[in-house]
């Protein structure tokens, strides 16, 4: 392997990137290229039509490459940076689960692994959550007392990439889930994801604006042997994804929606 390239959604001074980057590097050599900032439920957007902006900074002694684009963007110009594109893509590990699926569909850290497979690069997104208040959790995750467990966490995601690579990986790309309290002896489970939602995010404001506001809410829906449900079992969620594709097609639906040239 030439090289390991380290993303993320949550930009260049997640506190989960250095412990990643260092836990990574006993695989082999490891270059990030992050957003310069939060980029968090954006998916795969690229940029388009503005011109990325590229800077290195260092961060505990490490460079980082920040783009001003989004996560997705991050792959484009890493693949494109460097004298050879990455052998692997790695993303995250994010601040919060992205588990079922439309909290997967937005999520950038899973965008970013997407954009690997756009490329023909090997993905692997990672991200850690708790059950609970997320705001309390959100502002803990940023003190050092939270140094030790993202070091642990870091820990635990570079075994799964090494069990991952041992291996002919599952799907296009493959999403996993840790929860906080989770180490090495933690069960793992492969699962699908759970077909859940997130509902109404924007809501009028008095002053006829929308704002983001978000609640969990995943009733009614099975979450066993899920993403979801295996995450609240205080399990790892090994996930498997597929680029879009079609499920099967009644006949009776073919010959009622199909028109062919006589």
């Amino acid at each position: 392997m030439s090289w390991i390239l380290l993303t993320n959604d949550d930009g260049v001074d997640s506190p989960a990137l250095v412990p990643f980057m260092a836990a990574l590097e006993r695989l082999g050599e490891v270059r990030t290229v992050v957003p310069d900032g939060q980029r968090s439920w954006i998916g795969k957007a690229l940029t388009r039509f503005d011109p990325i902006e590229v800077a290195e900074v260092d961060r505990a002694g490490k460079t980082i490459v920040t783009v001003s684009g989004t996560p997705a963007d991050a792959v484009q110009v890493a693949a494109a940076y460097f004298d050879t594109p990455p052998d692997l893509v790695v993303a995250g590990i994010n601040l919060g689960y992205n588990h079922g699926a439309g909290y997967i569909v937005s999520s950038g850290t899973v965008g970013a692994c997407f954009e690997g497979w756009e490329l023909g690069i090997p993905a692997f997104g990672f991200s850690a959550g708790i059950r609970g208040t997320w705001i309390e959790w959100y502002r803990h995750m940023h003190t050092e007392e939270a140094v030790p467990v993202w070091m642990r966490l870091a820990e635990l995601c570079t075994e799964i990439v090494e069990d991952l690579l041992a291996v002919e990986a599952p799907g296009d790309v493959v999403s996993v889930n840790v929860p906080w309290e989770a180490d090495l002896t933690t069960p793992r489970r492969v699962v699908p994801p759970a077909r859940v939602t997130y509902h109404q995010l924007l809501h009028r404001q008095p002053d006829g604006t929308f704002a983001f506001r978000y609640q969990e809410q995943f009733g009614g829906v099975p979450l066993e042997g899920t993403d979801v449900g295996v995450n609240r079992a205080g399990e790892v969620a090994i996930t498997p994804l597929c680029a879009p594709t079609s499920p099967p097609v009644a006949e009776h639906l073919i010959a009622r929606l199909e028109r062919r040239r006589l």
